[in-house]
């Protein structure tokens, strides 16, 4: 089944699980200085409620050594049921896992933020028994990130934002500079974000403007892939030839080594190598 739109936004924390700590300073949360953050099992592993599956769940490290756990939701409108289920979702994690733990809401529409934000009490009034203080990120803190140098510093920060400013004015400008950032990430961190900003622009005009800007990006990333692969394809043959004409023999480990390898520059580093080397050990030498 395909997730909500809203859901990319906690999903973001999933990809790069620091932001929380780089965000916090921003939203005005009163968090000591996280120095480690692991995300924890929420959905998948089997263990969690129905109830509560929906979120990304940190554990957070602080510069103190103090451990706490960070639920991350996401809300699209107005709910008047949520807030027991939010409610619900920090208690059960709290005695399951027995750490402090905290809620953040993200927001795509401020008014929802402004709600969300209200905290959230049950039992009497004078005093009540529980009273729960969500942290919220909509676009009332969360700037609209539309300048490329700041984007490329937080690319992550930069797609939650134009997640969260999906009307703006200048959104296309947000996408245009987040797009940069990504042209110049490895594939494996640009494609979770690129993929997130896509399904989160679901419902949004924005979302084909973002489209046009990474298709020839993506184009241009599988055509290099292509490349080097055949590069590195051609120089791996051109090196076993050369070995096997200087009468070298490779043990199993330098061959695996060799059939392991995709990157030309290196492969090309022992082709020139091959040429002079005394034994085959000092082709491998050093990297």
């Amino acid at each position: 089944m395909t997730s909500p739109p809203h859901h990319a936004m906690f999903r973001v924390f999933q990809h790069d699980p620091d932001l929380f700590g780089r965000m916090a300073p921003r939203l005005g949360i009163a968090v000591p200085a996280i120095v480690e953050t692991t995300p924890l099992l929420s959905a998948a592993d089997g263990s969690t409620p129905v109830a509560c599956r929906s979120n990304t769940q940190l554990r957070l490290t602080t510069a103190g050594q103090e451990e706490l756990q960070l639920l991350i939701e996401a809300q699209d409108r107005r709910d008047p049921d949520k807030p027991v289920h939010w409610a619900h979702h920090v208690a059960y994690m709290w005695s399951r896992r027995r750490l402090p733990t905290c809620l953040l809401i993200l927001c795509a529409d401020a008014e929802t933020a402004r709600w969300a934000e209200q905290p959230v009490s049950s039992g009497p009034a004078q005093p009540p028994a529980l009273t729960l203080h969500p942290f919220v990120a909509g676009p009332h803190n969360v700037p609209l990130v539309t300048d490329q140098d700041e984007a490329r510093a937080d690319p992550a920060l930069a797609a939650l934002s134009a997640m969260m400013h999906p009307a703006d004015p200048a959104v296309g400008t947000a996408l245009e500079a987040l797009s940069a950032a990504l042209r110049d990430l490895p594939d494996v961190l640009a494609h979770p974000l690129t993929d997130l900003t896509d399904q989160a622009l679901a419902l949004h005009p924005a979302r084909r403007a973002w489209r046009e800007l990474m298709l020839p990006i993506v184009r241009e990333k599988e055509y290099r892939k292509t490349r080097d692969e055949g590069l590195a394809d051609s120089t791996r043959e051109s090196l076993l030839l050369v070995l096997g004409e200087r009468g070298f023999l490779l043990g199993e480990d330098m061959r695996r080594r060799v059939a392991h390898c995709h990157d030309p520059g290196i492969l090309r580093h022992w082709l020139l190598r091959a040429v002079m080397a005394q034994r085959p050990e000092e082709v491998f030498e050093d990297g």
